[in-house]
């Protein structure tokens, strides 16, 4: 029998309510068209019964004009008309302080009440305007209402945990829930193997504005979407068929969901269950995590060593004598603690049937034909980042051997934790709760179409806001902040993720992330680090709406945030440089001190000591009260430094940094050397760099993050933006033969304009690392970590200890900027596996010789890392010697040296 048969035979009346037909027609059915001529949204619901029209006087005459069928005219100069008009008087009256707070941001204006008893909930279900009119009662001017002031005010009850999504509630009855207090109607599509739909009307809770429908018997598998009918300002009435935004799992790119019971074994790959006491244990301390960041695709989908079918795929992180899987154990077994994946959820913009991979022809390093191949499939190739969201809670399709099967996505989603937790690495997720991939009437806007204006934050006008690139979320409504609590919920519950990294984490309200993190730690029942983009920029910048998840406010949160302070030092410029600047401003580790590359003016001392400072402040973790002597002589907290008009020392604990010099965004550290070291630089030596911006990260107070190979000198052919560039730009060689420099021009979208200065380095030999170069920096950054590993030193997890424990010796306007000396001190520390710790990090391509008569008379030797045989860095371990206070530290170079504990007499 059919499903519409035995949905017709089962439930009669609602089969018969409820139009099937629909459910298989198309997607966007217009129901009516807005004729009233106002396409702009420039007033405000402040809650339930509360308005606020900005800029408009108090002495005005104001009117709420609805119409259940949206049949409204309100043409300038008529009297406002509909064949079910309501016409419903306001008097002036202001909300309470909190509310008036909350939108302080709307700027003044006209504050209105409704008078007396009006059903709002039902307004808000049709085409409601606010209208100033004359004493004629003729339209001077007219807007609609942004609602989710109203809408998070009258439904506040949908905030109190019932499920929300599709479920197995018991195994003889699935239920469904949907949100979407604005429909007049709602429908249940369900659909057979076949595709063919059968509609269920769905009941409408009035307190929650939620819609509920419930089906007998085991639904598992049952593929299914939601039809909504809604007013759309400036569109009019439609009906909008909808996959879930609570969506398990769906069918291939996203087009409908389905029902999934993730206790279900057959979601689960063999050994799910037992495979969760082998887990590795939750960090004690945030400072502990050195992370190791890769996308799904660039992993294997050249590893050789990986089955065919299953490179580029989540199953790839099963082979763990795979050349990648190798190169992660080892990782881990010199102190690597967690892999971050790039989104893995469900993305709009890989085509997860039938993509393609391009053919590449063979051309010159400087030649634009390897990415015209590249960027003419690159709506339809395989690859892309993933920061374009379309169901925050299902898995990517396109990284499993199956996207037609909805089951194998999860499955080996969790294959892939499993195997990362069989190696012994935790798994963090990359999350953008920031936008969706599409709003407005866009097909993939899941969110908006059914709840128009509701879930995207909108500007004063009513257009949604695009700062993050694209079309920006409202974490500050009640609702969409729940989506990301619950279906961050989701994934530490039902996938194991051991921590998160938030793209554009300032975007988001720094109290939705704090309960956000709240509920998934009290669900996991053990620590779920949080850390991600504390930027501040676009509409909501300097707390304009709401206190932000940025990195000032993150301070006491334990929240990390990246910080850019070192990183920029380090590098050299900012992130968005372009023409002379792009190579003309060089950082510290690229030749702004002793290396100048001719492109610009010679860089003043004072600007290279002030350089040297931000890195010493990225090494003290960013601590906005620990104390250090700067260029100018004077002892300061890191709180009272510059940068870029705010301050340079931002958090309270160390645990709330994010150390850097590379990650996926913005040109990999190999390629900005290429642009800003001196053009006649070796490669053996543009290694060094590599190392030495390793070290930089190695060694600060905070948290560890590394771009995925950075350790094998990573380049993506000078491309600053490589979210869409193909496999060709992203690639990864776990042979160790090639970094992928000089593979031709990079795409011309972010680069084009400076295609005439990246030739001539593409084309400049001696660039390119040989084969021997990438092993040294492989088996170094190794020695790096284990460095590292080696004392809780270098991650202490109190500022108290960190001011403590941490001096900066070679410092004060007479220092040597090219020269880094960090002293800590283990003293009293059970654990420290080491008395003191004496670190140099040494820029110049020259050798210094440091005096330090503080250090006279102690037994310092080379740390056990790099003064073994097998030390990856002959150069360290041969030529850093010191003779009392007297040290001689190698160009280019991270070195080491150590009092041996008197217990362990390391």
């Amino acid at each position: 029998m059919s499903l519409a048969l035995c949905l017709a035979s089962l439930l009669p009346a609602m089969a018969s309510a409820a139009n099937t037909a629909a459910c298989n027609g198309e997607d966007t059915v217009s129901l009516s068209t807005d004729a009233s001529g106002v396409r702009e949204t420039r007033a405000y619901w402040l809650d339930g019964r509360h308005l606020r029209w900005p800029g408009k006087p108090a002495t005005g005459h104001y009117r709420l004009l609805a119409s259940a069928q949206g049949g409204l005219r309100a043409a300038l100069g008529d009297r406002p008309a509909a064949p079910d008009l309501q016409v419903i008087a306001l008097a002036t009256g202001e909300a309470d302080d909190a509310t008036r707070s909350r939108f302080a941001f709307t700027g003044e204006g006209v504050g209105l009440q409704l008078r007396g008893d009006v059903d709002v909930r039902m307004l808000l279900r049709g085409q409601v305007l606010l209208a100033q009119l004359d004493t004629r009662g003729r339209v001077i001017d007219a807007t609609y209402l942004q609602h989710p002031g109203a809408l998070d005010d009258l439904y506040a009850s949908a905030d109190d945990g019932r499920d929300l999504g599709a479920w197995q509630a018991s195994p003889g009855q699935a239920e469904w829930r949907l949100w979407a207090p604005t429909a007049q109607n709602a429908t249940l599509c369900v659909y057979d193997g076949a595709g063919q739909g059968s509609a269920l009307p769905m009941q409408r809770e009035d307190d929650s504005g939620a819609w509920t429908a419930s089906l007998p018997g085991r639904q598992q598998g049952r593929v299914y979407a939601y039809e909504v009918d809604v007013f759309v300002p400036g569109t009019g009435g439609v009906r909008n068929r909808v996959s879930d935004p609570y969506s398990t799992s769906v069918t291939a790119n996203g087009v409908r969901s389905v029902l999934l019971d993730l206790q279900d074994p057959a979601t689960q790959p063999e050994g799910w269950a037992a495979s969760a006491q082998t887990r590795p244990a939750a960090l004690e301390h945030q400072t502990d995590m050195v992370i190791y960041e890769l996308h799904v695709r660039d992993f294997s989908i050249g590893d050789m060593t990986v089955p065919v079918n299953e490179r580029g795929k989540y199953l790839a992180f099963t082979h763990q004598d795979s050349a990648g899987m190798r190169h992660l154990t080892a990782l881990r077994k010199a102190g690597m603690t967690d892999i971050h994946l790039l989104p893995v959820f469900d993305i709009a913009t890989v085509p997860e049937v039938g993509c393609i991979t391009p053919e590449i022809p063979t051309a010159a390093p400087d030649s634009d034909a390897q990415q015209a191949a590249v960027m003419a499939v690159a709506a339809r190739d395989c690859f892309n980042w993933g920061y374009d969201p379309l169901h925050y809670g299902a898995p990517e399709g396109s990284y499993a051997s199956d996207a037609t099967d909805p089951v194998k996505r999860v499955r080996e989603l969790r294959a892939a934790v499993q195997g990362l937790h069989r190696a012994g690495l935790r798994v963090g997720m990359d999350v953008v709760y920031n936008h969706m991939s599409a709003s407005g009437q866009a097909p993939h806007a899941v969110l908006d179409r059914l709840v128009p204006g509701y879930y995207q934050r909108l500007d004063e006008a009513g257009k949604v806001t695009t700062s993050t690139c694209c079309a920006n979320t409202a974490t500050e409504h009640r609702m969409m902040a729940r989506l990301m609590r619950d279906t961050l919920v989701r994934w530490v519950r039902d996938y194991r993720i051991d921590s998160f990294r938030f793209d554009l984490m300032g975007h988001q309200p720094l109290e939705a992330m704090l309960r956000s993190r709240e509920e998934v730690e009290r669900v996991a029942g053990r620590r779920i680090p949080f850390i991600g983009e504390g930027w501040n920029f676009g509409e909501i910048a300097d707390g304009k709406r709401f206190v932000q998840a940025a990195q000032l406010p993150l301070a006491g949160s334990g929240i990390a945030s990246f910080s850019d302070r070192m990183r920029d030092a380090a590098r050299g410029g900012g992130c968005c440089d372009s023409g002379e600047a792009l190579l003309a401003r060089q950082g510290w580790l690229t030749g702004m001190v002793g290396a100048p590359n001719g492109r610009g003016e010679l860089p003043a001392r004072e600007a290279q000591m002030q350089a040297a400072d931000m890195i010493r402040i990225g090494l003290a973790g960013t601590l906005r009260d620990y104390r250090m002597q700067t260029s100018d002589g004077q002892v300061t907290p890191l709180s009272a430094i510059d940068y870029a008009g705010g301050p340079a020392g931002y958090t309270r604990q160390p645990g709330e940094v994010v150390n850097y010099v590379e990650n996926h965004d913005n040109p990999t550290l190999f390629d900005v050397g290429v642009m800003k070291m001196p053009l006649a630089t070796s490669a053996s030596e543009r290694a060094r760099m590599q190392l030495l911006g390793a070290a930089l990260v190695a060694f600060s107070q905070g948290v560890a993050y590394y771009h995925g190979g950075i350790d094998v000198l990573r380049s993506k052919s000078l491309d600053r933006n490589s979210f869409d560039s193909g496999d060709w730009f992203n690639r990864l060689d776990w042979r160790y033969r090639d970094n992928g420099f000089a593979a031709g021009l990079p795409p011309p979208q972010d680069n084009g304009k400076d295609w005439a200065l990246l030739k001539p380095l593409l084309q400049a030999e001696g660039i390119k690392p040989s084969a021997s170069d990438i092993t040294f920096m492989r088996d170094a950054f190794l020695d790096l970590t284990q460095i590292r590993a080696s004392t809780p030193l270098f991650r202490l997890h109190d500022a108290e200890a960190v001011q403590r424990r941490l001096r900066f010796e070679n410092t004060g306007p007479g220092q040597d900027p090219a020269v880094i000396v960090g002293h800590l001190d283990g003293r009293g520390l059970s654990d420290a596996g080491f008395e003191q710790v004496l670190y140099f990090l040494n820029t110049s391509a020259d050798a210094r010789v440091m005096n330090l008569p503080e250090q006279d008379d102690k037994r310092w030797r080379l740390h056990p890392v790099q003064a073994a045989a097998a030390a990856a860095d002959a150069r360290v371990r041969n030529e850093a010697r010191h003779r009392g206070g007297v040290f001689n530290i190698p160009g280019r170079s991270a070195v080491v040296f150590v009092i041996p504990s008197k217990e362990t007499g390391r």
